[in-house]
């Protein structure tokens, strides 16, 4: 008997695209006359709270980190544009210091041990990229796949290293950034990408169809681009 997969985690690109979905239905509705999208629109700051607490359910150190600051972001932009909060959120920016350096003090202490520990454990990737950059490596021998999200920005995924047991499935989606994965040579690589002027581009060499590492990126490039090499 076959034994059932476990069931795949929400990517939190698939949030960002029903958020899209619900932009450009208020648009339309405006556009015939239903409704004013701008008195919604001005709810925006909910899509930051939704990512954030996919975030913190799903993710685990760093992830949680971003978590926990994609929504005190949100909380605090939401209540500001209800007219609770009027201390504008670009005047702390100096916090970003405090929880950059709280971050660097916590991995140089405990970060290294952990993950000489668990090196294996990281079976697949995570990363979102807003209006920043992300470079990383992932080395695991059983590599699942993982989620890649860069708005704004941009994401480097090196899984040179990697190996995988039957196929993996990385979900990307780029809005305005980039998303670069480099894999091994005998990987085999198919693309279920839709493009919205943007573009997704496969440069890896061909692998005769008996390979059994098979890696498929599916998911969405709005005005950005992925690219997949060896």
């Amino acid at each position: 008997m076959d034994t059932p997969q476990p069931a795949r985690p929400i990517a939190p690109q698939l949030v960002m695209g029903l958020l899209i979905v619900v932009v450009g239905m208020l648009f339309t509705l405006e556009n015939v006359g239903v409704i004013d999208a701008h008195e919604y629109l001005r709810y925006w700051p909910v899509g930051l709270i939704a990512v954030g607490m996919l975030k913190l359910w799903q993710g685990s150190g760093s992830a949680v980190f971003g978590g926990f600051i994609f929504v005190l972001a949100g909380v605090w932009l939401l209540l500001q544009a209800m007219g609770i909060v009027t201390v504008s959120l670009w005047n702390l920016w100096p916090m970003l210091l405090v929880f950059a350096g709280a971050s660097m003090v916590w991995r140089g202490m405990y970060g290294g041990s952990v993950e000489r520990a668990t090196a294996d454990a990281y079976s697949t990737v995570s990363a979102m990229a807003v209006l920043a950059g992300v470079n990383r490596g992932n080395t695991s021998k059983t590599f699942r796949g993982g989620d890649l999200t860069a708005v704004f920005g941009g994401c480097q995924i090196d899984l040179r290293q990697a190996a995988i047991e039957g196929e993996a499935v990385i979900d990307v989606f780029a809005m305005w950034g980039g998303i670069e994965i480099k894999v091994p040579e005998n990987w085999n690589v198919s693309g279920r990408v839709t493009p919205i002027l943007g573009g997704y581009e496969d440069k890896t060499r061909h692998v005769p169809d008996g390979t059994n590492q098979r890696l498929l990126v599916r998911g969405l490039v709005i005005m950005g681009g992925v690219e997949i090499k060896n």
